[in-house]
């Protein structure tokens, strides 16, 4: 099992969710078996996404993949997002 932390600064949420959830066939066509997204209490536009993989190399192809980088575009992430995984 394989676990991705993502943090990233968005220019709204309410708009980044929208695209957030309108992926969601792409997350399940990536592997992504299990998601959770927070908010940082002082500062909503910051967000946290969690996600659960089988394996490393699923989780490193996902986030190689060029429409992931399309919806953070479209979604409003700003800046390059952190993105950490765990095994």
């Amino acid at each position: 099992m394989a676990v991705s932390i993502i943090l990233h600064r968005v220019a709204d949420y309410d708009a980044w969710r929208k695209v957030y959830d309108s992926v969601s066939d792409m997350q399940n066509d990536g592997g992504v078996s299990q998601a959770s997204v927070y908010r940082m209490a002082d500062d909503p536009n910051n967000v946290l996404v969690i996600h659960h993989f089988d394996n490393v190399e699923t989780a490193k192809a996902f986030f190689g993949r060029k429409d992931l980088k399309e919806a953070m575009q479209r979604g409003g992430v700003q800046g390059e997002p952190r993105i950490e995984i765990f095994e």
